[in-house]
């Protein structure tokens, strides 16, 4: 992503995550993206996107598996969970008006927009 970052224009992005707000650094850090982190650990903005709960199935089937080894020929250090790990996260796009836009809501940790689906979102 980062190196489509200019493909979003001046379009805010913001990493919201439901971790408690001593742990903000921390999934800065290992995620390092160069966006503001909120941290909404009540999932405030969970429930007002509808972003669900995933079955240890979705969560842990072959796709996902397929994500984590990905994730590690490519050299990066998986970490224990330390948080709910069937919290499913989102992407959303809301307007200059304030209006949610668009919403992905995936089934399971790898069932993700591409850069291309986010990019014609915002441009939509």
């Amino acid at each position: 992503m980062r190196d489509r970052i200019d493909d979003f224009g001046d379009t805010s992005i913001v990493v919201v995550t439901f971790a408690a707000h001593e742990r903000l650094a921390a999934h800065r850090d290992h995620l390092s993206v160069p966006f503001p982190f909120v941290a909404d650990p009540d999932r405030v903005l969970y429930r007002r996107f509808d972003l669900g709960r995933g079955s240890l199935r979705n969560l842990y089937g072959i796709g996902t598996l397929r994500l984590y080894a990905s994730l590690i020929r490519r050299g990066r250090r998986l970490r224990r969970p330390t948080e709910d790990t069937r919290q499913l996260g989102g992407d959303v796009v809301i307007g200059p008006d304030g209006r949610l836009r668009v919403a992905f809501r995936p089934a399971s940790p790898d069932d993700r927009p591409t850069i291309d689906e986010l990019v014609a979102a915002v441009r939509g």
